[in-house]
């Protein structure tokens, strides 16, 4: 009996195999819940300080469609200088101001913000002073996460904040 049972989910197991590979994905197709084609305009990319994210190797923004998404923003200027040290609140706004500019370089504004992630290193911090989320967010919230993290790029840096975003046609 035990040899019939193990024959039998073997077989299944090869029919889901067989029935799963001859599973047909047409080009610039993938699949998924409504097997949709895949987007196949060309990515667009933003640098907010081009001179430090070729230092640093990274591009602030990349658009693909409706899609945006937004590297970590922190509180710094031009030079890479730590702006508002030791001053939550103020990262917090000054993070907040480089977002906008990069959603309004696309003509997104955070009413399109799907997602933000945010990462700090004192959450109990970061806390007493996120009600200024308020002020940015008056229709909906996002999707995110909150973070505590032991540093982050630059010393002094206490917040950095990503987000993606879409736009609806």
């Amino acid at each position: 009996m035990k040899k019939n049972h193990s024959f039998l989910k073997a077989s299944c197991f090869t029919l889901f195999l067989f029935t799963a590979c001859n599973t047909a994905v047409k080009p610039n197709e993938t699949l998924g819940k409504e097997n949709k084609p895949a987007s196949t305009e060309a990515p667009e990319y933003f640098n907010l300080r081009p001179k430090l994210e070729k230092e640093y190797g990274y591009t602030h923004a990349v658009r693909i469609g409706d899609d945006l998404k937004i590297s970590g923003a922190v509180s710094m200027n031009d030079s890479g200088m730590i702006v508002a040290p030791g001053n939550m609140e103020q990262q917090m706004k000054n993070c907040y101001a480089d977002l906008q500019k990069i959603l309004q370089h696309y003509g997104y504004s955070v009413d399109d913000v799907v997602a933000e992630n945010i990462y700090t290193t004192n959450m109990a911090e970061f806390i007493k002073v996120s009600g200024f989320r308020n002020s940015i967010y008056k229709k909906q919230f996002p999707t995110g996460t909150w973070l505590e993290v032991k540093g982050l790029a630059v010393a002094g840096q206490l917040i950095e904040i990503d987000m993606e975003a879409h736009k609806t046609k």
